[in-house]
């Protein structure tokens, strides 16, 4: 893969203009975008086809997290919208992901289409050390990343959302194969945010990351194009 088909840049937005606007900005600059729950709930479905008349690859980030039956119905409805990779939490289990995978696939045959990838989400790359042992966990981030990285393989998934941190160990654990796309990415000069656990796009890269979700050091920069030509030149640099 090229750099520019690894690199997803996250349209997190509350408005339709505002994400067509970046869209139109940077051309043939992007070619893969991230929907997330903000843009989704706010505008629905019509944006991931609009990306796709557009020509290019969308990552619906909308983290299903339910019973089995309920996740599956649910990753059934949104292969309508035409997304090349939905995602689920790892967190819900063998049962739900295995049962999502199936029946994503089933629908998918059924309509003579190729499915989505299915990713999980490991540990939220906004939670550090100390939050995860706040919320009862005594085992390191790392090693539950771990364990749900090898549970989403177990399960039939193609990947999982990790932050940069952990992509050498998923990618030894888990095969040339399997995708790991990891948000939390961030070029030397820029603020972390709200994330804990980031690295740079060419760190990330020689991590074993396959895909890197950059979001606001492209959407608030002066310039969104040319901070988007920077990363894809740090990150050519890696490959």
């Amino acid at each position: 893969m090229t750099a520019k088909e690894r690199l997803i840049v996250a349209l997190d937005y509350s408005d339709e203009a505002s994400a067509k606007a970046l869209v139109k900005e940077l051309g043939d600059t992007a070619s893969y975008y991230k929907v997330g729950m903000e843009l989704f709930y706010a505008v629905g479905g019509g944006i991931v086809r609009y990306l796709k008349e557009e020509g290019k690859q969308v990552f619906l980030d909308l983290k299903l997290h339910d019973i089995p039956n309920t996740v599956a119905g649910g990753l059934c409805s949104l292969s309508a919208l035409g997304a090349d990779i939905l995602n689920v939490h790892a967190s819900g289990g063998l049962p739900m992901m295995k049962t999502g995978a199936e029946r994503l696939r089933e629908a998918a045959a059924k309509k003579g289409v190729p499915a989505p990838k299915l990713i999980a989400i490991t540990v939220l790359t906004s939670i550090g050390e100390m939050d995860w042992h706040a919320m009862g966990n005594e085992r390191s981030v790392r090693d539950a990343v771990l364990r749900y990285a090898r549970l989403t393989k177990e399960a039939g998934l193609d990947g999982v959302v990790a932050s940069p941190q952990e992509a050498k160990a998923i990618r030894e654990a888990c095969g040339e194969d399997f995708l790991i796309v990891t948000p939390g990415v961030r070029p030397a000069e820029a603020a972390i945010d709200d994330q804990s656990r980031v690295a740079t796009p060419a760190a990330a890269l020689k991590a074993g990351a396959s895909h890197l979700v950059v979001g606001r050091p492209i959407r608030a920069a002066a310039n969104p194009k040319e901070a988007a030509e920077k990363i894809l030149q740090e990150m050519e640099c890696a490959l």
